[in-house]
């Protein structure tokens, strides 16, 4: 009898041990990676990322874990390091550049239970969503706002990649400007890098150098502010408020706000409702925002970037709403016409107002 006493004690006992593993590992906090392609620094494109990680961090308290790494170059280091943040058990990864698409999608094949989110791509899997936002309508409003603070009519732009991305930011600012001053010019200089402060200041530089007294960016460092003070000059930076940078010079910028979203994505894993999406939201949502305007912009002006900000949001209004020419005078969209998404997504030309020729 007391044989079976003990068989049935030792059952007990490895039932409640069992039991408590199975909860101690119900605890356990979901692991959240991030790759970055620049420093997480103080401003710009990863910097939001980072805001968005601590926000979740804060927000989701012990549930969660998240780590990234930072300054890793798109190509075989990302595939690297996505890899080895995958076998590092995280859940959900993030993968914050457009050159890390095809990295992702390779490592995310090898690894169908992790969820993977890549940032500014169009190629998506399974268990691969991607997401960005429509910062293209922020553009516009710089553009606005450049040409009623621009005195020359030359608006010097520096640019990252001739990618998609950055022609829809390029050709929505000069759609802003001209729609303001329909004679002015955007020049535009390529860095062919994300992130490079020398090159990004010595480009800023030399547009200004051709005139231009408004400078704005589609690169990651506040380098294009700075010469801009430096110069007694315009500028609207990108990405996140670089302000602080160039108190005098900034107008603005263009900024993603990636809280909200990256808070609905985590959650959606924990609660085990995720599944792979294509997100492309902008002002209305809040995903796309204007950092505060500088006061030395005229109240009338400010009141018609609000007006022109509300009627984006409320869907009135569309920065590539025709009629729209491109560089060589071919018709792209015709009035009452609007540029569709499949276009935006693949755009490949220069609007009119955009001098120089477009690299291949």
């Amino acid at each position: 009898m007391s044989i079976f006493k003990n068989i049935i004690k030792c059952l007990v006992i490895a039932v409640a041990l069992t039991t408590t593993f199975v909860h101690a590992k119900d605890k356990e906090p979901l692991k959240v990676g991030f790759v970055y392609v620049s420093p997480t620094g103080e401003a710009g494109w990863t910097y939001t990322h980072d805001v968005a990680r601590k926000y979740l961090e804060e927000k989701f308290g012990d549930k969660i874990k998240t780590t990234f790494v930072e300054s890793v170059a798109e190509g075989a280091d990302a595939e690297r390091v996505i890899m080895q943040l995958a076998k590092s058990g995280n859940d959900l990864i993030f993968s914050t550049s457009f050159g890390y698409m095809n990295p992702t999608l390779k490592v995310a094949k090898r690894f169908p239970k992790i969820k993977f989110e890549h940032a500014t791509g169009y190629k998506r899997a399974k268990n691969v969503g991607t997401y960005f936002d429509r910062i293209y309508e922020a553009r516009y409003l710089t553009g606005v706002l450049a040409g009623h603070m621009t005195k020359s009519e030359t608006i010097g732009y520096v640019a990252a990649f001739p990618i998609p991305e950055v022609m829809r930011g390029i050709n929505a600012f000069t759609l802003g400007l001209r729609s303001v001053k329909p004679d002015a010019k955007v020049k535009v200089v390529w860095v062919n890098s994300w992130y490079d402060p020398g090159k990004e200041h010595e480009a800023a530089a030399s547009l200004i150098q051709q005139g231009a007294d408004v400078i704005t960016q589609h690169t990651d460092s506040p380098a294009p502010v700075q010469a801009a003070e430096a110069a007694g000059i315009y500028a609207i930076g990108y990405h996140s408020d670089m302000s602080v940078f160039g108190p005098k010079a900034c107008l603005t910028s263009p900024v993603h706000n990636w809280n909200e979203f990256y808070a609905k994505r985590v959650e959606q894993v924990l609660n085990g409702t995720w599944k792979s999406e294509n997100v492309w939201e902008g002002i209305g949502s809040g995903m796309t925002t204007l950092a505060p305007l500088n006061p030395a912009i005229p109240a009338d002006v400010v009141k018609q970037v609000k007006t022109l900000s509300d009627k984006i949001a409320a869907g009135q209004l569309h920065p590539f709403a025709g009629p729209i020419n491109d560089q060589a005078g071919n018709v792209i969209a015709k009035e009452g016409e609007v540029i569709s998404d499949q276009i935006l997504l693949g755009m490949d030309f220069y609007v009119e107002g955009v001098e120089g020729k477009l690299p291949n």
